[in-house]
């Protein structure tokens, strides 16, 4: 289930009564100050583009459109990095020159996307490798969104309960990160963190220009910052798995972030059994899920991305004593 956004619009300048006329003071002072408080109320400024394989939603509360305007742009310039950097799918990203290279030689990458890959091993340990970003030739042999049907079992079998993510080496050769494969079964997709990692970055790049009220909101995850723009936490609008197109619950968020892990965007249905992205690595196959989604909240994206994927498929108890045991600072959301 997609999170999606659901902030009060802004409502407009609030009328003058005579109790607000009182209110300002008598004389000169209104005609001075009250087009001043106009022009500075806050306005919502929201755009979407595509980008990461989904579609990105920034939205800020701010007193200047212009300078609202100009952030949103900053926003949407990390994004676009972080895809062209750290996207399996491009041959020239850094990690396509992984999976091209890191087998027969150490490959140099940037050191963001050094400090991503650190903490996608560090969940996978946590974990207990029910996250690993080690899993892209598997990834590639299912091929959920292209295929109608599963794939034959020698194409996948030999790749289930591998723990990949113990033959990836991250070390640094002449003052640069460089990652190396033990093995050249061993892919890294950084599906189920990148995307956290991104929002994040976005988050920090409308900080740095002065915005304090936001919202990032790439697929599924997200990460509000402030308030909304009638000055209460930020709603945030559920998707029901079973019927996407209508909202299940809300759940209001400030300074925090969500991510979901569902079964139901990206997959097919074939012999009474639904085919989705999310894979287990014990298995070589797609997830066995108790619960068609899992909602994770957190202080950043990233760590909520990898939760919601680590803990996608188990019942909601058994979810929250797996946070429980790798990251307290994680809740899964009901």
């Amino acid at each position: 289930m997609s999170p999606r956004p659901r902030p009060v619009p802004d409502r407009g300048p609030v009328p003058l009564t005579r109790r607000r006329l009182l209110a300002l003071g008598g004389g000169a002072f209104v005609l001075a100050l009250v087009p001043r408080a106009l022009r500075h109320q806050r306005q919502l400024v929201t755009r979407t583009i595509p980008v990461m394989g989904t579609l990105a939603e920034v939205l800020v509360v701010h007193h200047d459109r212009a300078e609202a305007e100009a952030a949103i742009d900053l926003a949407f310039e990390r994004l676009r990095w972080v895809d062209a950097t750290m996207s399996r799918f491009r041959a020239e990203s850094d990690i396509g020159r992984v999976n091209l290279g890191a087998w027969r030689d150490a490959v140099p990458v940037h050191p963001a996307t050094a400090v991503v890959i650190r903490d996608a091993l560090r969940w996978a340990e946590l974990s207990e490798g029910a996250y690993d970003p080690g899993v892209a030739r598997l990834v590639e042999a299912w091929d959920v969104t292209h295929r109608t049907q599963p794939p034959a079992r020698v194409a996948f079998q030999r790749l289930a309960g591998r723990q990949f993510h113990r033959g990836i080496g991250l070390d640094r050769w002449q003052g640069r990160p460089v990652v190396r494969f033990d093995s050249p079964d061993i892919g890294l997709d950084l599906g189920g963190i990148a995307k956290g990692y991104a929002v994040d970055a976005a988050i920090a790049a409308l900080e740095s220009v002065g915005i304090r009220d936001a919202v990032v909101n790439a697929g599924g995850d997200l990460r509000a910052i402030g308030r909304s723009a009638d000055g209460d936490w930020w709603r945030v609008g559920i998707r029901d798995p079973a019927a996407p197109a209508r909202i299940s619950s809300e759940i209001e968020v400030i300074n925090q972030a969500i991510a979901t892990s569902g079964d139901y965007l990206q997959g097919f249905d074939y012999g009474g059994r639904r085919y989705h992205h999310i894979l287990d690595p014990a298995t070589g196959e797609p997830r066995e899920a108790a619960v068609h989604s899992v909602t994770v909240r957190g202080q950043t994206c990233l760590a909520a991305d990898a939760g919601a994927t680590a803990v996608f498929g188990l019942p909601i108890d058994g979810a929250r004593a797996t946070l429980r045991n790798a990251a307290p600072e994680l809740e899964v959301v009901e």
